[in-house]
């Protein structure tokens, strides 16, 4: 259950019943949701707000779901499940060209829901492990890190890293948005586990903020309390 935690599912539908069994059914297994009950609001929060998934209905008041896929595609790239008793071809071709990621026939077994949404999720992680291992440069905002070279740069400028500064910053770098915990780091980037050592990583988080960050700016690297450090957008 823990694995889902901090995963946020937006659900657009407006049969209630349906929508609030299926929003029980999802934080049971641990994900954040909210509900919007017509397009025109759930395109704002879908836009508005950071998502992991969105489940969709296309037959929705104010605005259908596939104009609400094709408002959010331009602007976001969040995965998107259609759920809809329109079952034909044609229906789920639209869906799909529109540029939705998945399509589940009402009614269905929320079993075949919650297994589409962990396909879904493996499939993601196992294409932003290719591409971070593929990946030339690692960017966040004006931060640059030219793998090839192990050159680091703001807004131009090189950077002088020690190997495990580099080390350090590019695991963070390549792990956007996920709260690291010092024991992560420590087993990660220095290679062994210990739990008296994991101040060494509080250490070199501040050698790593005193090169990369500018001053009177807030810092790239924030700290998690009680937990470790995120690189967030």
């Amino acid at each position: 259950m823990s694995k889902n935690l901090n995963q946020r599912v937006l659900i657009v539908e407006d049969e209630k019943n349906l929508a609030r069994f299926v929003e029980l059914e999802l934080q049971h297994e641990g994900y954040e949701t909210a509900i919007c009950y017509d397009g025109r609001s759930g395109l704002e929060k879908a836009l508005e707000e950071k998502w992991d998934v969105i489940l969709l209905d296309l037959m929705l008041p104010e605005l259908n779901g596939l104009e609400v896929v094709r408002r959010i595609r331009p602007v976001k790239d969040v995965p998107i499940i259609i759920m809809t008793a329109r079952d034909s071809v044609i229906d789920r071709v639209s869906g799909l060209d529109q540029g939705a990621d998945d399509y589940i026939v009402k009614p269905f077994a929320i079993e075949e829901l919650l297994a589409r949404l962990r396909a879904l999720f493996r499939r993601i992680e196992t294409e932003d492990e290719s591409r971070a291992q593929n990946q030339p440069f690692l960017r966040f905002r004006d931060l640059v890190v030219e793998k090839a070279s192990r050159m680091v740069k703001r807004k131009g400028e090189i950077i002088d890293l020690t190997k495990r500064e580099y080390e350090l910053l590019v695991f963070l770098m390549e792990n956007i948005n996920m709260v690291m915990p010092r024991d992560v780091l420590l087993e990660q980037v220095w290679g062994y586990k210990s739990e008296v050592e994991t101040n060494v990583v509080d250490v070199y988080i501040r050698y790593l903020r005193n090169k990369i960050d500018i001053p009177g700016e807030e810092s790239y690297i924030q700290t998690v309390r009680g937990t470790g450090y995120v690189i967030r957008n």
